[in-house]
């Protein structure tokens, strides 16, 4: 667990915290717990009666997460399940108008650093990309039955590659020869259909992007979560968001916008992004981006 929690840093963690108002005998729910950064300063700073509620998709993040969080004794609670379920999943754990609600978005560390989860092109690696491995296809089934012209929409849609067109038709033919099972393939096939030479960005960035979009439905979920989890909020209650591309921000941006008008404020009228320092002590925190809403 050691090694584990070294490696992950959690992001804007004190921006995070401020915009949560954390006190003791508050309840709070972090509705993508991953490895618990961000939880055990939430647990921390709202000691010593504050609660803590964590739901993650992966099984394998939510065990160590457990882990690290145990010392919390019963001030943290844990389910194994979606963001996009938090309403059920929340109140079957007797956790309703809470004081604040907490998702930081995308991939995390771990997930990443693991070759055996397919989502980097990185790392040789099955070609799976699922979040929660006891659910749905792999990114490897994906490719094997979606059309092409559906194919290179998604690439275009999610991953924003001009050569959408250019990547799907060649996946197509190479999949007609063999099942393509790993990152690499993957990879290799996209990087001869981008022509040029590689540039700051590796040629399959924004098609590993995509597909991971795609196999989970991650902006179908993240539009059924920002409705669920502002109904959860009590009076007062702030829903806190981190998001790492504009296809996620986006629909933060204007679900608080429009939710505003009846229901809260939006705290953050200019988007909060992390302090230069963090960004050159934590890469992967740059094209964070943090939106805040209270009810």
């Amino acid at each position: 667990m050691d090694e584990k929690k070294s490696s992950h840093v959690p992001v804007m963690l004190e921006e995070v915290c401020s915009f949560m108002q954390l006190a003791t005998g508050k309840t709070y729910i972090d509705a993508t717990l991953g490895l618990g950064g961000h939880a055990e300063a939430l647990l921390e700073r709202s000691a010593p009666a504050g609660k803590l509620f964590g739901i993650d998709r992966d099984e394998n993040a939510l065990a160590l997460a457990r882990e690290r969080l145990d010392r919390f004794g019963d001030r943290a609670q844990f389910a194994h399940g979606n963001f996009d379920e938090v309403a059920n999943i929340a109140r079957d754990h007797g956790f309703d108008k809470v004081d604040g609600i907490l998702a930081d978005l995308g991939v995390s560390s771990m997930q990443l650093d693991k070759s055996e989860r397919g989502f980097s092109f990185m790392r040789e690696g099955p070609l799976d990309m699922r979040m929660d491995e006891s659910r749905g296809e792999s990114a490897a089934d994906f490719i094997a039955h979606i059309g092409e012209t559906e194919l290179a929409d998604v690439i275009y849609q999610f991953g924003e590659e001009r050569f959408s067109r250019r990547i799907a038709k060649n996946i197509v033919v190479e999949r007609k020869k063999r099942r393509i099972e790993t990152t690499g393939e993957l990879a290799e096939i996209v990087a001869r259909s981008v022509p040029g030479r590689r540039g700051r960005i590796h040629p399959a960035t924004r098609t590993f992007q995509a597909l991971r979009i795609a196999v989970n439905d991650e902006l179908g979920q993240l539009e059924r979560f920002l409705e669920q989890a502002i109904g959860l909020l009590g009076k007062g209650g702030r829903l806190v968001v981190i998001s790492y591309h504009s296809l996620e921000d986006r629909p933060v941006k204007n679900t608080f916008r429009s939710t505003a008008k009846d229901l809260g404020t939006v705290l953050t009228k200019k988007v909060v992004t992390p302090s230069r320092e963090e960004q050159m002590s934590n890469p992967r925190a740059r094209s964070a981006k943090l939106r805040v809403f209270e009810r």
